[in-house]
């Protein structure tokens, strides 16, 4: 694949267009002349890590993984999460799934309904195009949470030949009261589940999003996703207890999210046992995804790593680079990235970072203290700096116009939306931030987002 960048991609200051292997066969660093403020880059080792991490935990709890790709819609980092053995590949929208499919992947996961014709009709003729000589192999999982859905599923696909069939799952989504999408209580789902198996669709399971159930990490809140994690596996134990599903296939059972794995892991496994003393395998799968990006808010309050065995943290990745424009009054500067750039739907971006201008070059980054994001618009960021703070530093007292400050966020799912291209950096293998620690700046690889 060609990566091609040119005057419309931000982060770069180029006059034309250029293929991004060529840009970077000099081994640019951020602050030569390729690149502009502001820049969001991705450290290379952090990526590798949460990547790694993921994989070896779901390895030793028995779990497949199928990442959300909402978080990047990155072909290059799905590429390395699959390598690392992700079954597949989660998304949330039918748009996303097209883009997915026209990377080659081969098993999509659709977490959400899929309701509309137009969707539906292009899903079967892709699915009976993989099947033709020199076809590219698909296989697509979705839910549904109604008989309307139902309905629709079934009168797309009627007449389909049973090898089409066969790669079209359908899961049962449960939800939770005044939450989004799916059933509300079991009894629900248990017609749906008929439902779906009168249809002649293939159902697979159960299947829900945990993060709906509550919002904390006290212990009551995880005590409610253990119970709302127990709900679904009684939803799989009625299908098979139906059976709905067949006896020498296991039942699925899924749920998604980074904040609560630590819940899932210890609560999905194992077999589901019906009223006649039956035992059925499961087939747990998760679909984390904003674990890969990490951040220095959101995501790194609701750390469940801290409290699996390992203990060992995800690492942010993600960097945002912005350039003060104007120090128009003491203690206040402006720098020039807003909410085109950051995301500010949970937290403000946090400062880490300041690279000084001297001689029409930035120094090593050194860390940012005293310093607080108090507001954002479109183009413009409000920082705030504390002249008089107990550890008071050269790096507090002395931003000026021209220096480059480097922003942690918040939530990464709404982050990378609004970039084309991330830098990817060279990271530090100690396990520590590249730009606190003084690792080289050298571009690696530009990654793209396919939003």
């Amino acid at each position: 694949m060609t990566i091609v960048v040119g005057p419309r991609t931000k982060g770069l200051r180029l006059d034309r267009d250029h293929a991004a292997a060529a840009l970077l066969a000099d081994q640019p660093r951020i602050v030569d002349d390729p690149f502009a403020w502001p820049l969001l880059t991705l450290d290379d080792t952090a990526l590798n890590h949460n990547i790694a991490l993921m994989a070896q935990t779901c390895a030793a709890f028995g779990v497949e993984h199928a990442p959300h790709v909402k978080t990047t819609m990155s072909r290059q980092i799905s590429a390395r999460q699959l390598a690392a053995g992700a079954r597949g590949l989660t998304v949330a929208t039918p748009g996303q799934l097209r883009t997915a499919r026209s990377w080659g992947r081969e098993n999509l996961f659709l977490a959400n309904e899929l309701t509309d014709p137009r969707e539906l009709r292009w899903l079967r003729r892709e699915l009976e195009e993989s099947l033709r000589p020199g076809g590219t192999p698909f296989e697509v999982w979705l839910y549904v949470d109604s008989t309307e859905g139902v309905g629709l599923l079934s009168r797309a696909f009627s007449g389909a030949h049973d090898d089409v069939l066969a790669r079209l799952g359908v899961l049962v989504e449960v939800g939770v009261p005044e939450g989004r999408t799916g059933v509300r209580s079991a009894a629900e789902a248990g017609d749906l589940a008929r439902a779906v198996a009168a249809s002649g669709l293939r159902l697979l399971g159960a299947a829900g999003y945990e993060g709906s159930v509550v919002h904390g990490t006290g212990p009551e809140d995880l005590d409610a996703v253990a119970a709302w994690c127990g709900r679904l596996r009684e939803v799989a134990t009625a299908m098979v207890r139906d059976r709905l599903v067949p006896d020498d296939t296991p039942v699925v059972v899924s749920a998604g999210g980074s904040s609560y794995l630590d819940v899932v892991l210890a609560e999905l496994p194992g077999p589901v046992t019906t009223p006649d003393g039956r035992e059925h395998p499961t087939r747990v799968v998760v679909r984390s995804g904003a674990y890969v990006i990490h951040d220095h808010g959101y995501c790194a309050r609701m750390d469940p790593w801290d409290r699996l065995p390992a203990r060992s943290p995800m690492h942010a990745a993600a960097t945002v680079w912005t350039q003060v424009v104007s120090v128009p009054e003491p203690g206040l500067a402006i720098c020039n990235v807003g909410r085109r750039d950051v995301a500010d739907d949970i937290d403000l971006p946090t400062p880490l970072w300041l690279r000084t201008l001297a001689d029409d070059t930035w120094s090593a980054p050194q860390e940012l203290r005293g310093a607080t994001v108090t507001g954002i618009n479109d183009q413009h960021l409000y920082l705030r700096l504390d002249d008089s703070p107990a550890d008071r530093t050269p790096t507090t007292a002395h931003v000026r116009p021209g220096d480059v400050v480097g922003l942690g966020i918040s939530h990464p799912c709404t982050l990378l939306d609004r970039w084309r291209t991330g830098a990817v950096i060279r990271g530090d293998d100690s396990g520590g931030d590249s730009a606190c620690d003084g690792a080289p700046d050298e571009v690696l690889e530009l990654v793209t987002f396919d939003f």
